[in-house]
């Protein structure tokens, strides 16, 4: 039996795709991710980094957006094959 264990979205890379399980970040930053799509079940997938690693684009609910690494390692996700 595979378990699926949760993952800090910033540790995705390029390709990868994810199950938002949890965010974890608090006041304003929180309700911002949450507005952006990050809620329980939206599906998104990491479509390239910066060279140096920061921001990621990401591509979520059909549309792209940039996120820091900060704000990303808030996000805890599920990998989706």
């Amino acid at each position: 039996m595979t378990q699926n264990l949760s993952v800090p979205l910033s540790l995705l890379q390029p390709g990868d795709q994810g199950e938002v399980v949890l965010v974890q970040a608090q006041g304003q930053v929180r309700q911002r991710l949450l507005e952006m799509g990050f809620i329980r079940g939206a599906r998104l997938r990491v479509e390239k980094l910066a060279p140096l690693g920061d921001p990621m684009e990401l591509v979520i609910k059909g549309y792209h957006l940039s996120l820091r690494r900060e704000e990303s390692a808030c996000i805890l996700v599920n990998r989706v094959a």
